[in-house]
């Protein structure tokens, strides 16, 4: 295992959830309140795609970083 990939990639983990969690969560009413126009769709669609993508990229970079060796250090 590549701790410092690992740590890496729980950073980028972090810094996501705080950048797009918030655009993506369901909002409070649910259903029941107005709908949202075309426009508010095709955001909320392109905000849950860039999520989707950079969140593929993380667990990608934990896979590689548990599979990976310890970068060699000074001796």
């Amino acid at each position: 295992m590549d701790p410092q990939r690992l740590k890496d990639a729980y950073q980028k983990l972090q810094s996501l959830d705080e950048r797009m969690t918030y655009k993506i969560r369901p909002r409070a009413g649910g259903p029941l309140t107005s709908r949202p126009g075309t426009e508010q769709i095709e955001q909320s669609l392109k905000d849950l795609a860039s999520y989707t993508v950079e969140l593929k990229e993380v667990v990608q970079e934990l896979f590689l970083a548990i599979a990976g060796k310890a970068a060699a250090g000074p001796p």
